[in-house]
């Protein structure tokens, strides 16, 4: 179920002013959060955040695409190794 539009999208505090300190400062350097539940706001389009997966930090540069989504779209957090080899064998008729 979405949130409610009168509520407005949710964003952890410390989220944003790491974004606003890092705006003022210039600097682009990863920021490190953890917080996977955070919507992405306008505010974020340029910085690169490491989403943590549970495992280590992802680097996701935001572009204004992302903007609605939540973090934790952009860091998967299983891996992938494909389906078994099964048997390949020829069945004949």
């Amino acid at each position: 179920m979405a949130r409610s539009v009168w509520k407005g999208p949710f964003v952890d505090g410390f989220l944003l002013k790491k974004a606003e300190a890092a705006h003022k400062s210039g600097r682009r350097d990863v920021i490190k959060i953890w917080s996977r539940r955070s919507t992405i706001l306008p505010q974020f389009v340029g910085l690169t955040f490491g989403v943590y997966n549970g495992h280590k930090h992802i680097p996701v540069l935001v572009s204004e695409e992302m903007v609605g989504h939540k973090f934790g779209e952009f860091s998967p957090t299983r891996t992938f190794h494909g389906h078994s080899g099964g048997d390949k064998k020829v069945k004949r008729a």
